[in-house]
């Protein structure tokens, strides 16, 4: 399975970044599609929300909504034309650090957990924010559609056992390193 995602990923490295500054960027139909193009969006979203699941309790609601609180300030900082460093790298690089914390069973703290998805959010949320001209709805319909992947994420948490949630984490941060390969 891990062999077929890698060949996948060598197939189409077109699909690996999601904000490239192309298509269009208008309506909520746009927004809410838009995040699905991209496979660091996808895996990132979605190991958000496999490791709220794991984390349990409060957690489970906390960290969706701290990426999200995060993305919307990042989008907001993106459309007024304030910039962030290294935005790509550090998307990059909450692909192969969630996969990894995954991987690793490790389950942090609100206090390191909760910046952390922030910050990973305020990365995803710049790099569309800074597209040119972004609309409300299409904003709404990116948030709506990260909001699904972070729920899909924990659905998959709650019907697969930990050593499953592992293996998605271990194949997400290789699937993170072969995109800042191709890259």
């Amino acid at each position: 399975m891990t062999r077929l995602f890698a060949l996948a990923l060598v197939a189409a490295p077109g699909i690996a970044l999601a904000h490239t500054g192309i298509g269009s960027v208008q309506g909520f139909a746009a927004g809410l599609l838009h995040p699905l193009g991209g496979l660091d969006h996808v895996l990132a979203m979605l190991a958000i929300g496999l490791w709220a699941g794991a984390a349990g309790g409060a957690m489970r609601w906390a960290l969706p909504l701290a990426f999200l609180g995060g993305m919307a300030a990042g989008g907001l900082l993106g459309v007024a034309g304030l910039g962030m460093p290294m935005v790509e790298a550090g998307i990059l690089a909450s692909v192969i650090v969630l996969g990894a914390l995954l991987a690793a069973g490790v389950r942090a703290s609100a206090l390191v957990a909760l910046p952390m998805a922030l910050l990973f959010g305020s990365l995803h949320g710049h790099a569309h924010g800074s597209e040119e001209m972004v609309t409300l709805g299409y904003a709404a319909g990116f948030m709506l559609a990260t909001a699904a992947l972070h729920g899909l994420g924990l659905a998959l948490n709650l019907g697969a056992g930990s050593r499953a949630v592992r293996l998605a984490g271990g194949a997400t941060a290789c699937a993170g390193v072969a995109l800042v390969l191709l890259g």
